[in-house]
C-alpha cells in the first residue's frame, strides 16, 4: 500500500511552492531559471524519445482495439467532461484555475503508476503497457492542438506554438532516432533518468510558481479555494472511473481488459504536464495553471490504490471459479 503514502516526488513537489513561496527567483536569476526550464524541458523529452523502443512506439500506436477506448476516455471524455463543468459552473473558481482543469482534461495518461495500479490489480498488463505508451506519444501531438482549440474557445492566451515544436517533438524525434544507440545506456540507468526528470519538474515547479508568487498568486488564490480545487479534482476523477468501469463492461471486454482501461483511461500525467504548461502557458500563468493537476496527481494515487486492491480481489475470485469449473468439468 505504498501509494497511499506521500510518494517523496509529491514532498518535492511542496518543497519546490514552499520555497517559491518564501524565497522566489526575482531579478537577474528570473531569465536565469527560464533558460534552465527550457533546457530541462528539452532534455526530459530528449531522454523520453532515447529510452522508449522503436517497437513499444509502434505497438503503442498500431493496437488499437483496446487502445482505442483508452485514448477516448484521456482525449475526448476528459475534456468534454472539463467543458462541461465550466460551463455549468464558470464562476466555481478564478479563470485561471478553471483554465488549470481543462489544461488537466487534455493531457495525456501516465506510464508508471498506471502500469503498476493495472498489475496490482491483476489486469492486462501488456496492454497497460502499450495504451500507456500510446498516450504519451500522442499526448505530445494532441495536448497542444487540444489546448488551443479551448484556449480559443475561451479567451485564453497560450505561448509561441513554435516552442512546442522546439522544446518537446524535436528533442523527442531525436532522442528516437538515437535510441538504438542511447536505448542501452537509457534502460541500465532508468533510476539515473527517474531521478532527472523528477529533478527537471521541480526546477519548473520552482520557476512557475516563482513567477506566479511575484504577480502576487496567493492573495488572488484564497487557501478555501484550494478546498474547491480538490473538490473538483475528486468528482472529475470519480466521474472517469465510473465511465470507464461502465464502458468496459458494455463493450464486453474481459476483467483484466477493463482493468487495463480503468486505470489507463482515468490517469494524468504530472511529470510531462509542468513541463507542457510551461511551454503553452505564458510564465506568469503557470503557477495557477499547473495547481490542478498537482493535486490530482496524489488524489489520483490515493483513489487508484485502493481500487487497484479491489480489482485484485475480483481477479482472485474470478481465476478461482475458472480452476473450479475445470476441475467440475474434469471430472
Amino acid at each position: 500500500m505504498r501509494f497511499l503514502k506521500l510518494d517523496p516526488f509529491l514532498m518535492g513537489l511542496v518543497s519546490a511552492v514552499l520555497l517559491a513561496t518564501f524565497f522566489p527567483c526575482h531579478g537577474a536569476a528570473v531569465p536565469v531559471f527560464r533558460w534552465l526550464s527550457i533546457s530541462l524541458i528539452a532534455l526530459m523529452f530528449f531522454l523520453q524519445g532515447a529510452r522508449l523502443s522503436r517497437k513499444a512506439v509502434v505497438d503503442g500506436l498500431v493496437a488499437w482495439k483496446l487502445h482505442l477506448l483508452i485514448l477516448c476516455c484521456t482525449f475526448v471524455l476528459f475534456p468534454l467532461l472539463g467543458l462541461l463543468g465550466h460551463a455549468l459552473l464558470p464562476n466555481l473558481m478564478q479563470p485561471e484555475v478553471w483554465m488549470g482543469v481543462l489544461f488537466l482534461c487534455c493531457l495525456p495518461s501516465t506510464v508508471q503508476s498506471s502500469i503498476a495500479f493495472t498489475s496490482i490489480g491483476g489486469g492486462n498488463v501488456p496492454a497497460a503497457v502499450c495504451a500507456a505508451t500510446a498516450s504519451n506519444v500522442l499526448g505530445i501531438f494532441i495536448t497542444p492542438v487540444l489546448v488551443g482549440l479551448i484556449l480559443s474557445k475561451h479567451g485564453g492566451a497560450a505561448g509561441n506554438p513554435l516552442d512546442i515544436v522546439y522544446q518537446l517533438l524535436l528533442p523527442f524525434i531525436l532522442g528516437q532516432v538515437l535510441q538504438p544507440w542511447l536505448g542501452p545506456w537509457a534502460h541500465r540507468n532508468k533510476k539515473l533518468l527517474s531521478f532527472s526528470d523528477r529533478g527537471s519538474v521541480l526546477v519548473v515547479v520552482y520557476a512557475a510558481f516563482s513567477d506566479a508568487v511575484m504577480q502576487g498568486l496567493w492573495h488572488k488564490l484564497p487557501v478555501a479555494e484550494l478546498g474547491v480545487i480538490a473538490l473538483v479534482d475528486a468528482v472529475l476523477l470519480f466521474v472517469v472511473l465510473g465511465i470507464t468501469i461502465f464502458a468496459g463492461r458494455a463493450f464486453g471486454l474481459p476483467l483484466k481488459d477493463e482493468i487495463a482501461v480503468v486505470f489507463c483511461g482515468s490517469k494524468k500525467t504530472l511529470a510531462s504536464g509542468v513541463p507542457m504548461a510551461n511551454v503553452l502557458f505564458p510564465p506568469a500563468s503557470v503557477g495557477m495553471i499547473v495547481l490542478p493537476l498537482m493535486i490530482y496527481h496524489q488524489i489520483q494515487l490515493f483513489v487508484c490504490a485502493v481500487l487497484a486492491r479491489r480489482f485484485a480481489r475480483m481477479t482472485q475470485q474470478a481465476e478461482q471459479h475458472e480452476q473450479k469449473t475445470e476441475i467440475r468439468h474434469a471430472s
